[in-house]
């Protein structure tokens, strides 16, 4: 027969090719098999399933409903919708011509995400830490010229970048007048904290009550800034001189304390940021001490005080003084010069022949005196005339380009102009050249050596009509000097006693002075000997460059929040600076300044 039909039907086991159609139930006990298979208009129930499923119109079981459990092998065909949760057990491929779309997300365990193509996200969420190959603070621009890997890069007009470039022409130049005290001060004395890179200008606030006060200043290109002033003696000082040592990194302050029978005392400094610290105050004469001026001999680390003794027929004397810690100590004094001395004394250090010179005013003659010191003490040769003039406003320099001592002072034997002589130490003697007048006019000098060029910057006040300042560059040749042409560093008016120092950092030198236009109050001026141009500025300034580019190609740069790893001799954790030459320094070289960023190892920094 074709067919069987049948409203029940129980059979334990059919066989054979015929299709059997039911109207209701088929309890299968053993099994139906045969080619034409079973044909159920109703609903066929069944507890498990094995094999596949055919039917409908496309050739799927799509007929199927209810909650069947189903086994899956592999699903082909043009796409299959589920209403539930679909549960891999394992998955080694997904094919898929379009984009696989997660509702929540995916999850990937321990195997990861290999993927060969370009990955791309809107966002990312965690800390990144195990992340590698992902670039962050990077940014391609077309260079503008070649680029060499770790050069700082400005951003041009047209969009493209370029290195940072300066140029110099050989005119000199002063920067503006900055205030550092706005009352009235007297004995400025300057000195640079190489290791801080920082100046410290140490004066009598005489609006303060003649205290002794320091103020610590940042060079910023062709000016300066400072930081809150510090009184280090809270008693009417003068004569104050200070002093850097460079074995101990410490300002020394020697000074007349008034608040201590006008006795001789020092104070030893500690610079940090923008302040200064002090230690205890430490008597090194217990006597009326004048006219006190002090030198570093950076051969044994010692500082050596010259000054007037009061005690003593206000002889010439010495002092060998030893920084320890915060605090400094004192051999015996010594006198150089057994008669009374005049007002006027300096001193300096031959770094060469390892010796102290002091140069002087006593019996109305200009006198030098060479000093050697042994441990804590100090000897001196005999002392030598290079003036018989009644000199004064003497400054004493040292030019170790050309070993010689230059001492600058105003001659009174020659209408008071500003005068030099070049000094030639040898053994525990000096001997002289021949005096040059650097200014025809009543002159007070002011000398420094900038050892960048080999040549000693003097500054000066004039006097005498036309009362005015100047700064004039001095080169000396065997034993004499020449000077170039004066530079006028304030037109206004002419400010008193100065205290120079050098910037090894930004190669200038600093100029500290009471302004009498000005009420007597603390002005600051920087000098270098050539003028500087550059096309760094603080807005266009963007990074550094993170690979060589050449001109015209398309290159990497670090921007804000990248890392540059093509410098070397960094200090960790120190913010560095862009120089007017594109250089990266500790120092500032720029007026505002131009933060480079924060080193992170010796030659990485993270751009900021």
């Amino acid at each position: 027969m074709s067919r069987i039909r049948a409203d029940k039907f129980v059979n334990s086991g059919a066989t054979g090719a015929p299709q059997l159609t039911f109207g209701a139930e088929v309890v299968a006990g053993v099994g139906l098999t045969g080619a034409g298979g079973i044909n159920i208009t109703g609903v066929a129930t069944a507890a498990n399933f094995v094999g596949n499923v055919t039917g409908n119109t496309s050739g799927t079981a799509g007929g199927l409903t209810g909650t069947p459990d189903i086994a899956v092998r592999n699903i082909t065909g043009v796409g299959a919708t589920f209403t539930g949760v679909l549960t891999y057990e394992d998955v080694t491929n997904i094919d898929s011509v379009g984009i696989v779309t997660a509702r929540t997300g995916i999850k990937v365990l321990a195997g990861g995400i290999n993927a060969v193509g370009v990955v791309t996200a809107t966002s990312f969420s965690g800390d990144g830490s195990n992340l590698s190959g992902v670039e962050s603070g990077v940014a391609n621009f077309v260079a503008s010229g070649a680029i060499a890997n770790g050069q700082t890069v400005v951003i041009n007009t047209d969009g493209t970048v370029g290195i940072v470039t300066s140029s110099s022409s050989a005119t000199p130049s002063i920067g503006s007048p900055v205030s550092f005290e706005k009352s009235n001060i007297l004995y400025t004395s300057v000195v640079y904290d190489t290791l801080n890179n920082k100046v410290v200008i140490a004066y009598k606030d005489i609006s303060n009550g003649g205290n002794g006060t320091a103020i610590v200043g940042t060079v910023e290109g062709s000016s300066i800034t400072f930081g809150d002033s510090i009184v280090f003696a809270d008693a009417t000082t003068n004569y104050v001189s200070a002093v850097y040592d460079s074995t101990n990194n410490k300002v020394v302050i020697a000074y007349q304390d008034n608040g201590n029978s006008s006795y001789g005392t020092a104070i030893v400094g500690t610079v940090s940021g923008t302040s200064i610290t002090f230690g205890t105050e430490v008597v090194f004469e217990s006597a009326n001490t004048q006219f006190i001026k002090s030198t570093y001999d950076s051969t044994n680390g010692k500082v050596v005080i010259a000054y007037h003794d009061g005690g003593n027929s206000s002889y010439g004397t010495a002092i060998v003084g030893t920084v320890s810690g915060t605090s400094i100590s004192f051999g015996t004094a010594v006198v150089f010069e057994s008669t009374t001395m005049g007002n006027h004394i300096s001193s300096t250090y031959d770094s060469t022949n390892q010796r102290v010179v002091i140069a002087y005013l006593a019996s109305n003659d200009g006198h030098a005196v060479v000093g050697t010191v042994s441990g804590t003490s100090i000897s001196f040769g005999t002392p030598v005339t290079f003036d018989t003039d009644s000199s004064s406003s003497i400054s004493a320099v040292y030019d170790s380009t050309n070993n010689r001592v230059v001492i600058f002072y105003n001659d009174a034997g020659n209408s008071y102009y500003g005068t030099a002589i070049v000094g030639t130490v040898s053994g525990t003697s000096i001997s002289f050249g021949t005096a040059v007048a650097f200014n025809s006019y009543n002159t007070n000098p002011y000398a420094t050596f900038n050892p960048s060029i080999g040549k000693i910057v003097v500054a000066y006040t004039q006097n005498s009509a036309p009362t005015k300042t100047g700064v004039r560059i001095g080169t000396v040749s065997g034993t004499t000097i020449s000077f170039g042409s004066a530079i006028e560093m304030y037109p206004v008016s002419f400010p008193g006693e100065m205290g120079t120092a050098y910037d090894p950092d930004t190669n200038q030198v600093v100029m500290a002075y009471f302004d009498y236009a000005y009420g007597n109050s603390g002005r600051c001026q920087i000098f270098s000997d050539k003028t500087v141009t550059t096309n760094l500025t603080t807005e266009n300034y963007i990074g550094i460059a993170a690979e060589a580019i050449s001109n015209g190609a398309t290159g990497k740069i670090n921007v804000v929040g990248g890392i540059n790893s093509g410098q070397s001799g960094l200090t960790t954790s120190q913010t560095y600076f862009v120089a007017r030459d594109g250089s990266i320094n500790e120092y500032i070289d720029t007026t505002p300044p131009v933060v480079a960023g924060t080193s992170i190892s010796n030659t990485k920094i993270l751009i900021r």
